[in-house]
């Protein structure tokens, strides 16, 4: 498994577990962080999917919402949520990673953390966003609008 796929994983497991204490701050990415420690490898990549998801949240929940009929966000999978988060967070601020690589990612995810169905659900909001983003109705981001540096140890 490739170190971009853990680091993937590893930022779902931490919105996750922000989700579910409804607490979605960089004292709980700490938190989170001192408990299950990335490897240095992981961590940069891993820190840019949390704090990007973290920063651009009703952006992208907005986003979620128009593609996602019959199903609100509160109503998904906590699991399901946050996986469409970070493809979302990559498709609209990460110019380096292509839409698809991003939604196939999500839908491996989706397989081995979700229901049966999550692969099918991700893919099929994920491909929706990623055709109105190149029919131009969802503007991508300039790089680095939301995008920091996590390697600079920063805070968001």
């Amino acid at each position: 498994m490739g170190n971009r796929r853990r680091s993937r994983e590893l930022a779902m497991q931490a919105l996750f577990f922000m989700d579910m204490n409804q607490a979605l701050s960089e004292e709980m990415v700490d938190l989170y962080c001192s408990n299950f420690p990335p490897s240095k490898k992981l961590l940069p990549f891993f820190l840019e999917l949390v704090r990007g998801v973290i920063l651009s949240r009703a952006q992208i929940d907005s986003i979620i919402d128009q593609f996602s009929s019959h199903w609100k966000l509160k109503r998904m999978s906590c699991v399901d949520r946050n996986i469409i988060r970070i493809a979302v967070y990559e498709m609209l601020f990460r110019n380096d990673i292509p839409s698809k690589v991003s939604i196939n990612e999500a839908i491996d995810v989706g397989k081995k953390f979700g229901t049966d169905d999550s692969g099918s659900f991700i893919n099929g909001i994920l491909d929706s966003i990623r055709i109105s983003m190149k029919k131009e109705e969802i503007d991508k981001k300039e790089e680095g609008s939301t995008r920091f540096e996590t390697d600079q140890g920063g805070s968001f």
